[in-house]
């Protein structure tokens, strides 16, 4: 793709972008090199900026490993081993990796896939699936339009948006709202700092705790004990291991999506003792 000035100009470059751009390709320039230009630079926003423009091509890059302090490519990546960028790595297709990604920020207009962990210092976000054979940890927001899954634990330091299911091989630890379009599935424990809110069901083979709110269009189950500073609301059944607790002035609710006379069927509510404030759903006992 020949991108000329006339054409970039029309898309309302910043003016120290524009001007940066006619010093150097005053003539245009191939869309991927002056991609490559602009990063060399240092000018990591505008190459984003110009990707998010002309969005993402069919260009596919096969490598043996990545080492850099940033990469913008407009394609896909194939690399055999890992990948180590310093803060930005984006793409407008997949990242596939045979080993781990470490980025400060990673952004895919597709599927990011890692043999490995992925280690995401900012924000992490994907337009298709994430999936890491091991681990995958996140310091800022995590927006994924398809499913996630980590082979082991799950770590997201802002929010979570996961259009799909969202699952860990152990535990996740979220610290911002977090919220499936499908549902949470936890080989661990699932610990949040803010509320959880899910599609579908949650189910985690410990506990389940929520500084806020937990909710579940389907039921929520745990190996241990679902604890939330806020209300626990289950479209139908609440099963724990242990405890059901919801914080001060806060109710438990089952079957919110079921009819009352089939609660003993489709909303029953199990756990070590009858939890406080049981407002709907029949209670089985341990």
């Amino acid at each position: 793709m020949d991108l000329h000035k006339n054409f970039i100009k029309t898309k309302g470059p910043c003016t120290e972008g524009w001007r940066w751009f006619l010093k150097h390709h005053a003539q245009g320039a191939d869309y991927q090199p002056l991609l490559d230009d602009l990063v060399a630079a240092g000018r990591v926003d505008d190459a984003c900026w110009l990707l998010s423009q002309f969005g993402p091509t069919r260009d596919v890059r096969v490598l043996d490993a990545i080492e850099a302090d940033a990469l913008v490519f407009a394609g896909t990546l194939e690399v055999a081993g890992g990948i180590e960028v310093g803060s930005v790595l984006r793409t407008g297709g997949a990242i596939r990796a045979g080993g781990g990604i470490r980025a400060g920020a990673i952004a895919s207009g597709d599927t990011i896939r890692a043999r490995g962990a992925i280690m995401c210092g900012g924000a992490l976000e994907a337009g298709g699936k994430v999936e890491a054979l091991w681990g995958i940890e996140a310091g800022g927001d995590v927006r994924v339009r398809g499913s996630l899954r980590a082979g082991w634990d799950l770590a997201c330091g802002g929010r979570l948006e996961v259009d799909g299911e969202c699952s860990a091989g152990q535990d996740m630890a979220l610290a911002g709202p977090a919220s499936a379009g499908k549902g949470f599935r936890a080989g661990g424990g699932i610990t949040a700092q803010d509320g959880i809110r899910a599609g579908h069901g949650i189910e985690a083979a410990a506990g389940i705790a929520s500084a806020r709110h937990i909710d579940a269009a389907w039921g929520i189950r745990a190996g241990a004990g679902i604890v939330a500073d806020g209300a626990i609301r289950a479209g139908e059944s609440l099963r724990a291991g242990a405890e059901i607790r919801a914080g001060d002035g806060y109710g438990v609710y089952a079957g919110t999506a079921v009819r009352q006379a089939c609660w003993d069927a489709s909303a029953q509510v199990s756990a070590c003792t009858r939890p406080e404030r049981l407002f709907s759903g029949h209670w089985v006992g341990a």
